[in-house]
């Protein structure tokens, strides 16, 4: 069926715009003057409305963020007190679950984002209690979940983690980046895979909510994989998703084989385009707010860290060559400018040892660069994928990061334009649930470089701001891009996919704050209205 759809404004990244949209069967076949006096079956008429591509999210947590909805829900509380009331009201009311898992709490409220054990067995004591910080790099939980790990004061810290400790030496209760976590959470029950498929419906409808119709999951661990195929075959995945498998250092040969049946099984599919798994996820070092992100230069609050580099860099030169030659694109995070120099070192090694091709190697959030390594990612055609929603003096940066790095360095985080200046890709991804799934909350962040109440008055790190449509064109075809899917999605051009949202107003015509405010009145996938 031939389907015209008029608006006010259908805008395309690099397009002119225009007002009508003709799709046939999913696809775009027509657009402006030449829709409008061609042959079609009916037409939708949105009025004053602005259509553009439906969002793609290029680094997420799906899966993560399902299982957080179906715990209790400890994000955005701004206190110790009301995460132990909403911890205590949940374990309250779900008396039969053997462990308590949620998250993410928010580590700024305490200075220097150390939790102690003994707070949550104020509340509980009797079952294990595992909570995620917002960094998903850290972990608190009470004094059972040490118990039943065998923590104690003397286990040491693991190869890239950290056990925060009381000046006594006691276990504190804070534990972090995987190797730390791990210890606790691989004593957890494990989840049945019907409880898994539910926590991911969750997640996917989120998404479509927000009016994201393609995702990464950018941080597929052992067991994951299999819950999106149940999904897929099932019908219950409505999101285009694409997998990261988690390459651990050491580990990572043992992990190839299983790697690739999944791929295989994956690739088997009816539908290839709705789940995909061909990136493989490389973690070099941890989080800014946590210290744990690896710098060049000491923390000023520990002058005798430089936080963690996870890998050594002969074994992740050796990943590297390995997932490279079998087809698998790399999405590496890096936060910290000595992490990211290690990244930038292993992708240029690695495309001299193996033939060239059309890799696209991703460095995910890519916070803070020495100046001179950024021409490098052009050079190397990475693509720098930004959470637009971090792109400000939020309370993480300003209680936590701030006084770690000083202003000198702080101000130096997320250099989208000195990025642009320089030819580098750059796409956006949410990192949810580390922060909000919604593009339209982030869409201006990194326009205005404001909080929601317009501090700093000049926004913060003003000269790296960018304009409204570059944040458009990087929510949508440039993650299509990333993705190997330019030729189908994030665009609205004759031959295109028709996936598109529907807003109530035009974000190029309004005040960038007021973006955040913007409607959605549809999403259209593949031509059919979804939402």
């Amino acid at each position: 069926m031939q389907r015209l759809f008029k608006a006010a404004t259908i805008w395309s990244p690099g397009a002119k715009n225009t007002s009508a949209l003709l799709v046939n069967d999913g696809i775009v076949t027509a657009i402006g003057e030449s829709a409008v006096e061609s042959t079609y079956d009916e037409v939708i008429d949105l009025g004053d409305a602005f259509i553009m591509p439906a969002f793609a999210d290029g680094h997420a947590h799906p899966l993560f963020a399902g299982r957080e909805m179906m715990g209790p829900q400890v994000k955005n509380l701004q206190s110790v007190e009301e995460i132990l009331a909403e911890v205590a009201r949940y374990a309250a009311t779900h008396p039969d679950d053997a462990w308590i898992i949620g998250g993410a709490y928010e580590a700024a409220i305490i200075d220097q984002g150390s939790f102690d054990s003994l707070w949550l067995d104020s509340v509980i004591s009797d079952r294990p209690v595992v909570l995620y910080a917002v960094d998903h790099h850290t972990i608190w939980v009470n004094s059972k979940a040490l118990e039943i790990a065998g923590i104690d004061a003397g286990t040491k810290n693991p190869v890239g983690g950290s056990i925060a400790r009381r000046k006594n030496g006691e276990v504190e209760g804070t534990l972090r980046e995987p190797a730390a976590i791990e210890l606790v959470t691989k004593h957890a029950p494990v989840r049945t895979l019907a409880q898994e498929v539910a926590a991911l419906k969750l997640a996917t409808d989120a998404l479509l909510d927000v009016g994201i119709t393609v995702a990464v999951d950018a941080w597929v661990e052992k067991g994951m994989a299999e819950v999106y195929i149940a999904a897929a075959k099932s019908g219950e995945l409505k999101v285009d998703m694409n997998l990261c498998f988690l390459a651990e250092p050491k580990k990572w040969k043992d992990s190839i084989t299983y790697f690739q049946g999944l791929r295989e099984e994956i690739n088997s599919l009816d539908e290839p385009d709705r789940l995909r798994a061909s990136t493989i996820k490389i973690i070099c070092d941890g989080a800014l707010s946590a210290g744990t992100a690896a710098l060049l230069e000491p923390y000023l609050d520990q002058p005798d860290s430089h936080g963690l580099l996870i890998w050594e860099e002969d074994d992740l030169l050796d990943a590297a060559v390995a997932f490279d030659a079998l087809g698998y694109q790399l999405h590496i995070h890096a936060i910290g400018d000595a992490a990211i120099r290690q990244a930038l070192d292993a992708i240029t090694a690695m495309a001299r040892i193996n033939p060239a091709s059309d890799r696209r190697p991703v460095i995910a959030h890519s916070q803070l660069i020495d100046e001179s390594d950024i021409p490098r990612f052009a050079q190397l055609g990475i693509i720098a994928n930004y959470q637009p929603l971090w792109t400000y003096l939020d309370p993480m940066n300003k209680e936590l990061i701030l006084p770690r790095l000083g202003e000198a360095r702080n101000n130096r985080q997320y250099p989208l334009r000195s990025m642009l200046n320089a030819g580098v890709m750059i796409s956006f991804g949410s990192d949810w649930p580390v922060t909000s799934q919604v593009p339209l909350q982030a869409l201006a962040v990194p326009v205005h470089r404001q909080s929601p109440d317009g501090y700093p008055a000049n926004g913060w790190s003003k000269k790296e701001a960018i304009t409204i449509e570059e944040s458009m064109q990087f929510y949508t075809k440039n993650v299509a891009y990333q993705l190997f899917r330019e030729n189908s999605i994030g665009k609205l051009e004759v031959g295109m996919r028709a996936d598109f949202v529907v807003l109530d107003q035009n974000p190029l015509q309004i005040n960038p704050h007021d973006i955040r405010e913007i409607k959605i009145l549809g999403l259209y996938k593949n031509g059919i209205r979804f939402k």
